[in-house]
């Protein structure tokens, strides 16, 4: 008996990091089976508004709604671009950069493991299209860096005419919130040359 009982605390132990993997595990599928589901949802209110209205809540107690399209036609995405730079609007969808969502120079947040992933496959020249509300505007990659946000900060210049989509790095890093960062900087297309094509260098 005495060695039955000592077997009870580690079967129960055993047990507890069973279900705590497989909590863990379910939660990570979650986000983005919810990433993709709050772009739908987002959808919807951006159509609404291309209808002549303005944009509804994509959900009642949502506090955010959608200010542009973010395509990138060459690697199939077609993202929704949300008011409001913070932490719980981008768990729904990529975010604009507090006060440049109407600008010239424009800078666009994404989390690195679901609506920005792709960003690790553009190449220069890939093109990319913004929308806002009846204007579009083609863009191409410049150029990739990656930059540590303790030492650099983007400089918003109102006069620029500029495309900065920006997630944490590496993609692969098992914890968030590092300082490094990916920033992809694309320029506009120019006229008569805004085919969604990718250029012949990249892979």
């Amino acid at each position: 008996m005495t060695g039955f009982r000592a077997r009870r605390p580690f079967t129960a132990a055993l047990a507890a990091a069973a279900f705590l993997s497989f909590a863990l595990a379910a939660h990570a599928a979650w986000i983005p089976v919810k990433a993709q589901l709050a772009q739908w949802l987002i959808e919807r209110s951006w159509e609404s508004a291309l209808a002549g209205g303005t944009a509804p809540a994509p959900w009642p107690w949502a506090d955010t709604r959608p200010a542009a399209l973010l395509e990138a036609p060459a690697h199939g995405v077609r993202l929704f671009v949300l008011e409001g730079n913070s932490g719980r609007n981008l768990a729904f969808g990529p975010v604009f950069s507090d006060g440049t969502a109407h600008g010239r120079d424009m800078v666009i947040n994404g989390h690195r493991d679901t609506h920005f992933r792709f960003l690790q496959a553009l190449r220069p020249g890939d093109r990319i299209r913004v929308r806002r509300g009846a204007t579009s505007a083609w863009y191409a990659v410049a150029q990739t860096d990656v930059v540590d946000s303790r030492t650099r900060d983007l400089v918003i210049d109102p006069g620029l005419d500029r495309l900065s989509l920006v997630t944490c790095f590496p993609f692969d890093s098992p914890s968030a919130g590092g300082p490094l960062r990916y920033v992809v900087t694309a320029l506009p297309a120019g006229d008569g040359d805004l085919s969604p094509r990718r250029s012949p260098s990249s892979g």
